[in-house]
């Protein structure tokens, strides 16, 4: 899993600098990158793998459909 980098010290002087008070800013930049923190990314490496399973997955179905077809006319 690759990871975001987030500027908190950014974060806080924009908050800060909107009015809200350095405290509460802190308290929010904190809150947030815990937040962030707790998601898990996928990657492009993660989507083909799981796109070639179903691949898989979906061959041996139709595999099976076919099996049935063939076996109700043959």
């Amino acid at each position: 899993m690759s990871a975001v980098t987030f500027d908190t010290l950014k974060f806080v002087k924009t908050l800060e600098a909107s009015g809200i008070d350095s405290k509460q800013a802190e308290a929010i930049a904190a809150a947030y990158r815990d937040a962030s923190n707790d998601q898990e990314l996928v990657t492009k490496k993660d989507l083909q793998v799981e796109l070639a399973s179903i691949k898989v997955m979906l061959g041996v179905v139709m595999g099976g459909i076919i099996a049935l077809i063939m076996k109700a006319f043959f």
